[in-house]
């Protein structure tokens, strides 16, 4: 039996500028729909990355951790809507990550977690990590449509990020992305350590297939091979006809 409240938040925070303290204003209210994170639409409306490779996301045990995001419509300066899927097995959060350098600078995070002294119930925070050393920092950062399922230590949870824009400058527009998938813990005291399970390559996360190799299709067959010489049999067959004919003329 499900053990954690489904919960839907309608808009987390209204964005504020990184100097300006300001609160979280959080709205819930009981939901029936279900969390429901497949596999479906990978590489075709949705960009998908996991671990293990190939996992299943909507299997109801093992240590699935994926992600899927959806893009909408890219427009300078508003940026790009990306819908985000996020499950994984975790005794406090898993998280999901945006930078353009996971290895210095800081990522956007936006984590799913459950409260083991509350029951195990979901909640939702953002949070900014820099990347050179792990570390974790409040921070605000718009985010709509949240819902969350927390079923025995599997949390499953859809956002959607809106203004996504990784470029720097307004008048430009960039959905170049490396993506972090992370799981850690959480007491009272806040979040504890995290650990990175995966690190995407930079990514184009407005187009489902960026992660997937490309195919080189295979050379096509013709009845001369690659020099244009006559395949030995075609030589036989000419060389009978024409002793035929010799033959006949005698």
């Amino acid at each position: 039996m499900e053990r954690g409240m489904i919960l839907l938040i309608a808009a987390l925070v209204v964005y504020v500028a990184p100097d300006v303290q300001g609160t979280a204003h959080l709205s819930f209210a009981n939901n029936t729909t279900q969390v429901n994170i497949t596999r479906d639409g990978c590489g075709t409306t949705k960009l998908c990355v996991e671990t293990p490779g190939d996992c299943d996301p909507a299997a109801t045990t093992g240590g699935c951790l994926f992600a899927s995001v959806a893009a909408g419509t890219s427009m300078a300066p508003n940026g790009t809507k990306l819908s985000i899927e996020l499950r994984g097995y975790s005794m406090g959060f898993v998280a999901f990550g945006l930078t353009t350098n996971a290895t210095m600078g800081t990522s956007m995070l936006f984590i799913c977690s459950q409260n083991m002294s509350n029951n195990g119930s979901f909640f939702f925070r953002t949070r900014q990590r820099f990347n050179a050393n792990n570390t974790l920092m409040p921070t605000e950062r718009r985010t709509k449509e949240i819902v969350g399922l927390v079923n025995g230590n599997i949390i499953s949870c859809e956002f959607d990020i809106p203004n996504a824009n990784s470029s720097t400058t307004r008048t430009m527009m960039d959905t170049n992305y490396q993506i972090i998938l992370l799981n850690g813990t959480y007491n009272s005291s806040g979040f504890g350590p995290s650990v990175v399970r995966l690190t995407t390559p930079l990514l184009n996360i407005s187009n489902p297939m960026a992660n997937i190799p490309a195919t080189t299709a295979a050379p096509a067959t013709t009845m001369a091979n690659s020099g244009g010489a006559v395949h030995p049999h075609a030589i036989l067959s000419l060389m009978s006809v024409l002793t035929l004919f010799v033959m006949l003329r005698a």
